[in-house]
Formats: C-alpha cells, structure tokens, sequence
C-alpha cells in the first residue's frame, strides 16, 4: 500500500478555498497598488488577529478585508461585528508598532472591505 492515499474532499475543499483566498487577496492589493496605495503588509499576524492586507497611502492608513463572494451584499454580510471588533484590536496593536511596521505618523486610519467576485 502506498503512503500517497486520497485526499478527502473536506480537505480538498479547504486547499481550494485557501489559494482561491490569496488570489482575492493578491488581486485586491494590485488594485490598491494601482490606485496609489503601499502595501505595507498582507496577512498580517498580530495577536488579535489577522489584517488581510495594511496599506499606507500618504498619512492614511487602511486596515483591508478581502472577501470573495458571488455579490456585494454577502460581502458585506461576511464582516460580522465580532470581525470588526478583532480587526479595531488589531489596528490599535498596528498603530502602537507604527514606526516598526512603516506606519509611523498616520494621520487617519481607515477600515475597507474589497469584494472580489467569485
């Protein structure tokens, strides 16, 4: 018997989900790259939680959530409020590393969803 075995679909699925996510992520911070913004950071470990992507553009700073869904609405449907709370915590942990993380001396930070459509 070999030790290659079969997958199991759940898994399947889930490595599935996992590239289709970066892919979102990756064409969300083109987007953000091309209107302007630095990305400082994408899937940004902190001990809140993870920020998908930070980006810096000027003194404003953005705390991006990536989200593929087939439309806007259960995008936005997605961020539910425990989210929004772990990723406020997070930017607050953000902002006290600033100059560490490129992010020193924002003026303003902000919270953005990005839909990418299925």
């Amino acid at each position: 018997m070999s030790g290659g075995g079969t997958r199991s679909p759940r898994i399947a699925r889930g490595r599935s989900s996992e590239r289709a996510g970066r892919r979102a992520e990756a064409l969300a911070a083109l987007r953000l790259r091309l209107t302007g913004w630095r990305i400082l950071a994408r899937r940004l470990k902190t001990p809140a939680g993870e920020i998908d992507i930070l980006a810096r553009r000027g003194r404003m700073l953005a705390v991006v959530e990536v989200k593929r869904r087939p439309d806007r609405a259960t995008a936005g449907e997605a961020v539910l409020p425990a989210q929004r709370r772990r990723l406020a915590r997070a930017a607050d942990w953000v902002l006290a590393r600033g100059e560490t993380l490129g992010a020193g001396g924002v003026e303003g930070l902000r919270f953005d969803l990005i839909w990418v459509d299925r």
